[in-house]
């Protein structure tokens, strides 16, 4: 390709990419804008992050998913299970290579969530 064509192709890519940029700023027909949604948000109306009604569903899984990634003593294969929190109710779930293991994570997730709040599914599957 000669230096004409490749020069016509960038300017053809460039003019398409800033035709998209400009309509990406502005809501299209059928969009809601939400500006003075938002900016009533940024003055104090409380909103759901706000809420105080105790510790959530994501953050007791996360807590319990860093106690078990920062414990060096449990595998990189029992690192990897599922731990599900509804209502406050933890639920383990996947395979880990020893009974250790299982009772580690288990141990794990009741000093997070309280042990009454724990359903331990974990199998154990030694290396074959």
């Amino acid at each position: 390709m000669n230096t004409k064509g490749l020069c016509g192709l960038l300017v053809l890519g460039l003019s398409s990419f800033m035709v998209g940029q400009d309509s990406a700023q502005q809501p299209m027909a059928g969009q809601a804008d939400n500006t003075r949604i938002n900016q009533r948000d940024r003055n104090g109306d409380p909103t759901a992050d706000h809420q105080k009604n105790g510790r959530s569903d994501v953050a007791i899984t996360k807590e319990i998913r860093r106690s078990i990634a920062q414990d060096k003593a449990i595998s990189t294969y029992a690192r990897n299970v599922k731990v599900v929190t509804q209502n406050g109710q933890v639920t383990l779930k996947g395979p880990v290579r020893s009974e250790e293991e299982k009772k580690a994570i288990e141990s794990k997730a009741a000093e997070v969530a309280g042990a009454d709040k724990v359903t331990n599914s974990l199998e154990v599957q030694p290396n074959k």
